[in-house]
């Protein structure tokens, strides 16, 4: 772990995006070592680890890697016929999505051996859980709501922005009463409200991606995990060398 206190990482206060909504950056108080050949699609974290899915066919792979020295501890590869997407633990098994296939996986949470799949309709991008159902997006402006139990779509959250559209909703993550999506092909995170799908303001990882010394226009912001216990959350990048423990200000300040 590496302590961070650069200016360039300190909070614009009163930003606001073209939107009007609240646009901060987040204060950065430590960094993690990440693989910087993972071409992130999902992340969470659990016990002291990191669990992440990568995609790309042929080198698609879901992995558990210690969070303070980046040591991968586990990994099992993803057929390489599917472009590997995001991933949620649910009661013993972790889910994992496929980009255009429309088929996902059910994995055991301890020996990362395959039990089994399910299939949905379009495209899988992302996915986490409330505690109550499974989140998913899709590359749309809307999330759906699973059924834990059989995976079955029970309903659709449109996601707007003063009032218009939010495209290519990606990784997801519920934390503190809010779904938190990064936005392909931008640095940004949106902060959703469950009940509504109004975004309340953005985190914008930009300096991060900067900072990640990125070649590439994929190798944009993707992966947020979120550590309850410590109230620790930590985002990452595709092919970043580096996860972040990062604060929002916001967030701290309307937390219950």
């Amino acid at each position: 772990m590496k302590r961070l206190f650069a200016p360039l990482f300190l909070l614009l206060l009163g930003a606001q995006s073209p939107d009007g909504l609240l646009f901060e950056a987040p204060v950065v108080v430590a960094s993690f070592p990440h693989d910087p050949t993972a071409f992130t699609e999902g992340l969470f974290y659990e016990k002291g680890s990191l669990f992440e899915s990568t995609g790309l066919e042929g080198q698609s792979v879901i992995r558990e890697s210690r969070l303070a020295d980046g040591k991968v501890l586990r990994e099992a590869t993803i057929d390489s016929q599917y472009f590997g997407e995001g991933i949620v633990a649910w009661k013993g098994r972790i889910i994992s999505l496929t980009w255009q296939h429309g088929l996902g996986f059910f994995w055991d949470r301890k020996s990362f051996k395959q039990t089994g799949s399910f299939r949905y309709s379009g495209e899988g991008w992302g996915l986490t859980h409330d505690g109550r159902d499974i989140i998913m997006s899709d590359g749309t402006p809307a999330l759906r709501f699973l059924d834990p139990a059989t995976l079955k779509e029970k309903r659709r959250l449109n996601v707007t922005a003063d009032g218009h559209a939010v495209p290519r909703l990606n990784e997801l993550e519920y934390v503190k009463g809010e779904i938190l999506a990064n936005v392909w092909l931008t640095d940004r995170i949106a902060r959703i409200d469950p009940a509504t799908g109004h975004v309340k303001g953005w985190i914008d990882l930009t300096a991060l991606a900067r900072a990640s010394g990125r070649v590439g226009s994929d190798n944009v912001a993707n992966g947020i995990a979120y550590d309850a216990a410590k109230d620790r959350l930590f985002v990452t990048g595709k092919n970043w060398p580096l996860v972040y423990q990062i604060i929002v200000p916001a967030m701290t300040a309307s937390a219950p």
